[in-house]
């Protein structure tokens, strides 16, 4: 499995790129904040063609590419279905003063549009695109409808893994996403966590929506939110 990902221009967000090889069809996931140049990049270079876009939950900066990048390639957007409404206008959950600050730092005024596509994903089911299986685990807390996607195996190169799990923002290496933003509940992140992440095996890639790679077992050792979790089951 091909899978190479790169941070966005603004809050560190993480984009994947996932094909079964090079020169095959490929999902994009989380394609945020000025993404669109290396975005092409990576395609050119593993001759790729998008045939889905995947968000792990609606947060602008996860999202804010999806559109052009859907339209681009002629595909649909993905979400749970409890993170649609947020493809409405994912900036209208931001303070004026953060827009600004987006529109500063790209030299252009911040707008949205609605992808003509949205389909929806549903816990458990196995996404069948670009010839990947996609399981679908709902792991609401950070929003109500934040996702993590896990592939059956690893990244070709990278050793001593079994399979892959997109996590977005619910679980971070040394951390966790944040549950005080509006859609956020820290009750049901402690579940997700609980149920949804401490029942992964050790040996399983954790590929953030923000910061570096890492996996499950370093997490359960080192974790301060997983290790809190344990110490109180």
């Amino acid at each position: 499995m091909l899978l190479t990902g790169f941070p966005a221009a603004a809050f560190g967000t993480n984009c994947y790129v996932v094909a079964t090889a090079p020169g095959q069809d490929c999902i994009v996931v989380d394609p945020g904040i000025g993404v669109l140049e290396p975005l092409a990049e990576v395609l050119a270079e593993h001759r790729l063609r998008p045939a889905a876009v995947l968000a792990t939950h609606g947060h602008l900066d996860h999202v804010y590419s999806v559109t052009p990048v859907c339209d681009a390639h002629g595909v649909a957007a993905y979400i749970h279905d409890e993170d649609r409404y947020r493809l409405r206008d994912p900036l209208a959950e931001l303070e004026p003063g953060l827009v600004a600050m987006l529109e500063q730092q790209f030299g252009s005024s911040a707008r949205w549009r609605e992808p003509d596509d949205v389909r929806r994903l549903a816990d458990g089911e196995d996404l069948e695109v670009a010839g990947l299986t996609v399981r679908i685990v709902h792991a609401p807390g950070h929003t109500e409808g934040s996702v993590m996607f896990r592939l059956p195996q690893p990244p070709d190169g990278v050793d001593g893994v079994s399979a892959t799990m997109l996590t977005g923002d619910v679980l971070f290496a040394g951390g966790i996403g944040r549950t005080d933003l509006p859609g956020g509940d820290e009750a049901a992140m402690w579940r997700s966590l609980r149920e949804r992440v401490l029942t992964l095996p050790d040996d399983m890639l954790v590929l953030p929506g923000h910061g570096p790679a890492t996996t499950i077992g370093r997490e359960r050792a080192g974790n301060p939110f997983l290790l809190q979790l344990l110490h109180s089951a």
